[in-house]
């Protein structure tokens, strides 16, 4: 009786780990909106996900709260995709995300194990968002409420996780391109420069802000550091927009004459 048991006792293992790779496969892309949305409180949602976990597309939007009625959904369809690779010599499970409004080409994330740690690092990136959606970020986006283009510029980033913490490496360029605000009637402001960078031999992120061209003139630098951003700087208005930008110089800072001052951390 055991020896004739025995055929069917592995059939039905090898049925459910049939099922349960396919399950696992086959994953539809509802769960992987369902995490995201609890995993972020609801503040970023995927909607009318479609396809599978590991292959799929939905509908961006960023949701400031229950409590809050701002909500910024991302133009056209975002796509991602799952996938194994060798992008730098090791292996490593990849993470490609493709959206219709923004992104020239795929942004690729990658995640790989080495005898240093764990190491997270990009492709290149040179991707262009629309700056309404801030306004489902909540504070003070939804005041300010800008307008314009945000485009980020990388040839490639990493963060290794080595027994000391988190090493940071890269540069990143944010340019704030054609701002404008619905708390102020000049209209742009002007676009804006935010450089991130880190070098493997130290733990912080430096920040430059300068300004290419407007009306509204911002500075400032600080250093990121883990959950810890420290930044000190000014905006000012250009010859002739003191009195337009009088408003806007009082919501965004501490005014100190004709100055507003900008100090986190």
């Amino acid at each position: 009786m055991t020896l004739s048991r025995r055929p069917v006792q592995a059939a039905w293992i090898g049925g459910l780990c049939g099922l349960l790779l396919a399950l696992l496969l086959f994953a539809p892309a509802r769960w992987l909106a369902q995490a995201v949305a609890q995993g972020t409180g609801e503040r970023v949602l995927l909607l009318q996900p479609r396809g599978t976990v590991w292959n799929g597309s939905a509908r961006l939007v960023l949701d400031a709260g229950l409590q809050s009625q701002d909500r910024t959904t991302l133009p056209g369809t975002l796509r991602w995709r799952w996938q194994w690779g060798w992008p730098d010599g090791r292996p490593a499970i990849g993470l490609q995300l493709d959206a219709d409004c923004c992104t020239r080409a795929p942004l690729a994330l990658w995640l790989s194990a080495g005898w240093k740690g764990l190491r997270w690092h990009t492709g290149p990136i040179d991707t262009t968002w629309p700056a309404p959606l801030l306004t489902g970020l909540g504070t003070p986006w939804n005041t300010l409420q800008l307008d314009g283009q945000l485009r980020l510029q990388a040839d490639g980033l990493s963060l290794q996780r080595t027994a000391g913490g988190l090493r940071p490496q890269g540069r990143l360029t944010l340019d704030a391109l054609g701002m404008a605000s619905r708390v102020s009637t000049v209209r742009p402001l002007g676009s804006y420069r935010l450089v991130f960078d880190a070098a493997g031999d130290r733990a912080d992120i430096g920040l430059q802000l300068q300004t290419l061209e407007g009306s509204l003139l911002l500075q400032g630098q600080g250093q990121w550091r883990g959950q810890r951003l420290r930044f000190v700087g000014d905006a000012r208005a250009a010859a002739g927009k003191e009195a337009a930008l009088a408003n806007l110089l009082n919501i965004i800072g501490r005014r100190q004459g004709e100055r507003s001052i900008l100090s986190f951390g």
